[in-house]
Order: C-alpha cells, then structure tokens, then sequence
C-alpha cells in the first residue's frame, strides 16, 4: 500500500438462516464513519427469507449471492466470496450476529496505516467482562489478570488453570506449545494495537494479497470451528497481526445455524488438535501431557455445567462429544495440511 493512499476494503458476511441477525448487523454498517467500498453478502441459507430481507432494505455497495451444497459452508462461503470481491486493499470478515460501534472501519484501517507491516488486524469484541485501570506496580490476586495497566478476572476454567499450573504462559493472541492460549479478549480495552498470531475470524480483516499465497482450508467443512485459527497460524509465516482495540463491536450470538451439541464437542477437540498441531507438529512430552490434562479438565467442566445450568442436555451433548473426540484420536489422527 502506498503511502497517503486511500486505503479500500471489502467486508464479506457469510450467513445461514439468520436474517433477523444479518439485518441487524447491516444496519450497524450503515451508520458507519468509513463505509466499506463493498460489501458482498454471501447466503448459504435453504430458504429466501434473508433474500427477502435485503430486498425490502437499500444497502449501498451491496452485493448478494445466494449458495448451493458446493459452496455451503463457512470456508466455502468465504473463499467464495474473496473470489467475487473487486479490486481492494483489504478484505474485511464480520459474523453476520456482531454489531458493530460507529468508528470500526476507521480504527481497522488506521492499524494498515500505522503499521506498514500489518497483514491483518482484527477487531476487539466487548463482553460482560469488567476491566478496571490500574497502576503499573499492581499486584493482581490469584483470580486476575492484568496487562498494560488494566486488570480483569480470569474466570472459572481460566483461575482453575491458573491453580493446576496449566495456563497459557504467553500474551494474548498467542498458542504456547501445549496450545489452549488465551484468546484475544484478554487484551485490554486501551485503545492500542497489540501484535498477535490468531485473532477471531468473525471480526477479522486482511490485506488482499494474503489471499494469492493462502486460502482458507478445505478441511472445515460446515460450522468450521477454528477455521480462522488455522487461517491465521498460517498467515502469521508470512506477515505480522494485530488486533487494535479500539475498533470494537458487540458479538449478540445467535445460536441458529450452529451445528448439534455432539457434533461440536467432537469439533472441539479434533479441530483443536489439528491448529495445535500445525503451529506445533512435534511437541515434547510435556507439552502433550499439558494439552491432554487440559481436554480432560475442560470436559469435566462442561459435564459438570449440566448440574447447575439450565441446558442440562446441551451441557451432557457436548461432554459425549468432546469424550468422542479425545477416544477418537487414539485410533484416527487429522491429516494436517501445513
């Protein structure tokens, strides 16, 4: 990218049976302070009730295209769409249930400017999470974290990681060698860009010539848990990530569209194993022994949700897969395609 140049930008939403959600996204683009230069709709839904939606709405720069089997599917939608994306300078991905503040666009593109070397930013997702400043000597209690003069609770699996000597030993954004990192929400709400190597694909943005050297993997199929992990390890042998937490949206999930409880758990832990084992192919003992005590510890958790949460069934469904998928590997390891 040139110096001083507009920098453009393509935002590509894949959607499944979420109209309502769709629309209620659209309507947070449309009052945006930078508005993308298109934006390319990519529907993988079996009805027309989201063709319908954007029917009766005027979105400008929008282009829609409806999907078959082929083409149906998270990967597939978003390769489909970066092959009907215009000449731009970044493509930029939002989940079709995010909500985005006023000044997204400005702040992603603001990082392309600021840093040269950026390959890809992604956003900062605001949650329940409380974050109070602190000063730079703070003492965090065994139940917090805290990063560039901010401190927050760990939570429940993240504190019991903490006492079992199983947590993350790196920054946010990073996979340490027996994986299970901490997620980019641990970044605090301080305006910076922090450099990462995976952010969440559902707030995500890359320069377009990333898509000439890699494409997203034709092994998640379907929901595509931890697609954008892959992705991202992947794009982070090329170039440098950030995420700028400045440019903030909310995640309002929306839980249509997601595959059954069984299904995901067994996703879990082989789509898990897959990223871990691309950014790490040979790790020690140690690190094998960590990420299998920390599968067990995680499962036991969710088990145990089904005792003093209200979706008993859905907390003992997802257990059954997560069981599923460690019994799994002993007999049928992921092909990784590095």
């Amino acid at each position: 990218m040139t110096a001083g140049k507009k920098i453009t930008c393509s935002l590509i939403v894949c959607t499944f049976e979420r109209a309502s959600s769709l629309k209620r996204l659209l309507d947070s683009v449309e009052v945006q302070n930078s508005y993308p230069d298109e934006i390319i709709i990519v529907d993988g839904s079996l009805g027309s009730e989201t063709q319908v939606m954007l029917d009766n709405h005027t979105y400008t720069n929008l282009k829609y295209f409806q999907v078959d089997d082929k083409d149906r599917g998270l990967t597939r939608q978003r390769n489909f769409g970066i092959s009907k994306s215009e000449e731009v300078d970044v493509i930029c991905f939002l989940d079709d249930d995010i909500v985005l503040e006023k000044d997204y666009f400005t702040q992603l593109i603001k990082t392309y400017q600021e840093k040269p070397e950026a390959i890809a930013v992604g956003g900062w997702i605001r949650d329940e999470t409380e974050w109070r400043k602190v000063s730079n000597t703070y003492i965090p209690q065994k139940d917090e974290f805290v990063m560039d003069g901010y401190v927050r609770k760990l939570g429940q699996r993240n504190y019991l990681r903490k006492q079992l000597g199983l947590l993350s030993d790196q920054p946010p954004g990073y996979m340490p060698e027996f994986s299970h990192g901490l997620a980019t929400s641990f970044l605090p709400p301080s305006g910076k860009s922090y450099k990462v190597e995976f952010f969440m694909g559902g707030v995500s943005s890359y320069k377009k010539e990333l898509f000439e050297k890699i494409k997203f993997s034709s092994y998640f199929e379907g929901y595509g848990l931890y697609e954008d992990m892959d992705f991202c390890l992947r794009a982070s042998r090329i170039g440098q990530l950030y995420v700028n937490t400045a440019a903030q949206v909310q995640h309002l999930h929306d839980t249509s569209g997601r595959p059954d409880y069984i299904r995901y758990g067994k996703m879990v832990i082989r789509n898990g194993f897959y990223v871990w084992r691309l950014k790490y192919p040979k790790p020690g003992l140690k690190a094998i022994l960590k990420w299998s005590l920390i599968n067990i510890v995680l499962l036991l958790i969710r088990f145990g949700n089904a005792f003093s949460k209200k979706n008993r069934k859905d907390s003992i469904n997802e257990s059954f897969g997560r069981s599923a998928g460690l019994i799994s590997l002993i007999f049928s390891k992921p092909e990784i395609n590095r």
